[in-house]
């Protein structure tokens, strides 16, 4: 690293051109592409000192963590857990308001090109955002079961001609088979939150039978992978400094945005062959070492440390 210069960093951001095709062929050789379950979500890379007229892909989006509108770069992703556990994304979109698209018509579009690419997944899972009627027809179309957040507000009936808001049924906590207004038959699942506020799921099988046999643990299960692509996202801000970038053309961000993507892909291989425990230990131990290094050096000024870090001792 220490022949690593800012400008030759520069230089690589501005002269490479990486596409999610790139990510998907080298994961793909780690990974089981058979059964799985594919997630998608979105996250907001807080930029909050750029300049909208000097910066590109930079707008204002809602973020789920500050509640509010923030300044910074939409990140879309498809995030599939194969049946060993591994995890890894395996597609994404940088939201580009040139593109006229909407983050729906990025998921669609995404999950198309990974099952052209040979992805095979069993399951999708999305939040409440991603629960439209267009979007649910797509993955029935496609023949993938899904578990997806809906609104409390969506309609829906036990006996498929009263209709009512999810809200106002009584869901047991086992689930309740429901009509779903303009898609068809689902089981909706309730979770309660802190300060009494209620989620609401959907899951869908092709089968119905199956879907009536769908258990609480089966939705557990799929709730707690999904998990997963919020984990995600915390990792790759926290460890692999996707937010950290001094570039302002729309090549350089994203060769910066893919590099940091892939080192967490990195970091999840070494974490699932056991080489690592978990994605923080090496920034804990990098850390640890530099802390440790700063004080020995230090205490040596203050104090005349020996060569081997130890406290001189009276005779």
């Amino acid at each position: 690293m220490e022949d690593l210069s800012h400008d030759s960093v520069n230089r690589f951001l501005l002269r490479e051109r990486y596409e999610p095709k790139d990510l998907f062929d080298e994961v793909r050789l780690h990974i089981n592409l058979v059964g799985g379950t594919l997630s998608g979500d979105d996250t907001v890379i807080d930029k909050p000192h750029s300049d909208l007229q000097l910066t590109e892909l930079i707008g204002y989006y809602y973020s789920g963590r500050h509640h509010r509108i923030v300044k910074g770069i939409q990140l879309i992703t498809l995030y599939y857990t194969d049946l060993s556990g591994k995890s890894v994304p395996v597609n994404y979109r940088i939201y580009n308001k040139q593109d006229c698209q909407t983050k729906n018509d990025y998921l669609r579009e995404m999950i198309t090109e990974v099952l052209v690419w040979g992805l095979q997944p069993y399951t999708v899972t999305t939040d409440a955002w991603y629960s439209s009627h267009k979007n649910l027809k797509f993955f029935k179309n496609k023949e993938l079961q899904f578990l997806t957040g809906i609104a409390k507000n969506r309609s829906c009936s036990v006996d498929g001609k009263n209709f009512t808001q999810v809200q106002n049924l009584e869901i047991p906590e086992t689930g309740l088979m429901v009509y779903l207004k303009k898609f068809g038959q689902v089981k909706v699942f309730r979770r309660s939150f802190k300060n009494e506020t209620y989620r609401y799921y959907i899951m869908y099988l092709p089968n119905k039978d199956a879907l009536f046999l769908v258990s609480l643990a089966d939705f557990q299960e799929l709730h707690s992978i999904h998990w997963g692509i919020e984990c995600y996202h915390r990792a790759i801000k926290q460890v692999c400094g996707i937010q950290r970038f001094m570039v302002r053309t729309s090549e350089a961000i994203k060769t910066h945005l893919f590099s940091a993507i892939r080192a967490f892909t990195q970091l999840e291989l070494m974490r699932s062959e056991e080489l690592i425990e978990n994605w923080y230990e090496l920034q804990r131990n990098l850390s640890l070492q530099v802390a440790r290094d700063f004080i020995l050096e230090h205490l040596k000024q203050k104090v005349g440390l020996n060569a081997h870090g130890q406290l001189p001792v009276n005779a």
